[in-house]
């Protein structure tokens, strides 16, 4: 099967409009070259260029499995925007993220996701639920879904959290197979009642050259292991991806386990 053609736009940043000061990354709202306002994930806040790697990556195959995400952009920042911003803490910031970013689609009027108000059918739940196990993804809780709401359908948005075990340090693609207790606090877990039959659909999506096109999408300038080409940093996430999708029977059982205590 040839490899399927993957790309991101990139757009420069014409006008910095606000800080977004949710979490510990502090993205901002700006308006790009083409015209439209984006959420920008800097690659000098805390988390570093793994969270991007982590965006990236994930929210493609989100894609790719067909739930909706705000499109991801590459988004050049110049320097000029860190010496005419006044806050010192954001001047850093932007000062350490001159380059190449990542942004998603700003999506106006958006409103954040409540579990208390808004209602997933499962066999949506059970996809959003599916892919944060097969990215070990933590920080979809019901303390910070990660969702928002737009005209009545569900987005997904903030993966940088995802993949955490590539912050581990050399062989972290060999952990792949290790369990995910973090689970049991997913916000959509009680409806996620159809986990079965989305692990069959997932993985006639997932083909190893669907995942392998994904992390192609990933810059050379962000795969910065000093010991690692940045071919041999993209074969690792690969490995780690294949290897949890072939184990996916474990995390589904996990997640089923995990689920019946619930409810």
């Amino acid at each position: 099967m040839p490899a399927p053609e993957l790309a991101l736009r990139t757009v420069d940043v014409t006008r910095y409009i606000i800080p977004l000061r949710e979490g510990g990354s502090l993205p901002a709202l700006v308006e790009a070259s083409d015209g439209f306002m984006y959420v920008v994930k800097f690659r000098g806040a805390g988390q570093g260029l793994k969270a991007l790697i982590a965006e990236l990556i994930v929210g493609e195959l989100a894609r790719v499995l067909g739930l909706r995400m705000p499109e991801l952009v590459f988004i050049n920042l110049s320097e000029a925007f860190g010496r005419t911003e006044p806050d010192e803490e954001i001047q850093d910031l932007l000062r350490f993220s001159t380059g190449l970013n990542l942004a998603l689609h700003f999506l106006a009027g958006a409103v954040t996701f409540d579990p208390l108000i808004n209602d997933v059918e499962p066999r949506l739940a059970s996809l959003v639920v599916w892919l944060d196990c097969l990215t070990l993804n933590v920080d979809r809780t019901a303390r910070n879904t990660n969702m928002l709401m737009w005209h009545r359908e569900l987005w997904l948005i903030d993966h940088g959290a995802a993949l955490y075990l590539h912050h581990s340090g050399a062989g972290w693609a060999a952990k792949a197979t290790r369990p995910f207790p973090q689970l049991k606090d997913h916000v959509l877990l009680p409806r996620a009642t159809e986990l079965e039959a989305v692990d069959a659909e997932a993985h006639a999506r997932l083909s190893p050259e669907v995942l392998t096109a994904i992390v192609n999408l990933v810059p050379d300038e962000w795969l910065q292991e000093p010991d690692l080409s940045p071919e041999e940093q993209r074969a690792q996430y690969v490995a780690f991806l294949s290897t949890r999708l072939a184990a996916s029977h474990t995390y589904v059982q996990e997640a089923l386990t995990a689920r019946n205590a619930l409810v």
